[in-house]
């Protein structure tokens, strides 16, 4: 069991690019006193010269989710709370996440940071001028990009959601 003798739990996120999801992300494993694996990082570390495009994200992400899902499932297995700093902005994305706490059996929140598109580009502009470690320069038109893709999480999907 973790140190608070509380169940463990999966927490993970869904929010257009720059919504605030690793700033949440950060406070809340403070908070949960929770693992945090952060995908940014992890991929600005293991591949910090290979990700040009948007393909090539897809990619390393891919791969870092194989790499880690056995560790994240080891952790929750072992009574420790785990925030997944990783984007659950798609119904695909958010399989990743289902399975997880769906094989180690434990509760899990996913955290919907619902922000328009004019919010979340304001706070691009400032972390692409604060370069905060792991985030990449995002241009407004690879927010629009990205953000074509996005999918709001449904009822149908059965995740326990807080919207914030």
């Amino acid at each position: 069991m973790n140190q608070t003798d509380t169940p463990p739990s999966l927490h993970f996120f869904c929010g257009k690019m720059a919504a605030g999801k690793t700033t949440f992300a950060r406070q809340l494993a403070e908070k949960e006193k929770a693992v945090l694996i952060s995908e940014d990082l992890w991929l600005s570390r293991l591949f910090p010269e290979e990700i040009r495009t948007f393909q090539d994200y897809l990619t390393r992400s891919s791969r870092l989710k194989r790499v880690l899902q056995d560790h994240i499932r080891s952790l929750l297995d072992d009574g420790v709370s785990v925030v997944l700093d990783f984007p659950g902005n798609t119904k695909g994305q958010r399989a990743w996440f289902k399975s997880m706490f769906r094989e180690s059996e434990v509760d899990h929140c996913l955290h919907y940071l619902e922000r328009s598109n004019a919010e979340c580009l304001v706070q691009l502009k400032k972390r692409n001028r604060e370069k905060p470690e792991g985030s990449k320069r995002a241009t407004p038109e690879e927010f629009m990009m990205v953000t074509s893709y996005f999918e709001a999480p449904g009822e149908e999907e059965g995740f326990n959601v807080i919207r914030h």
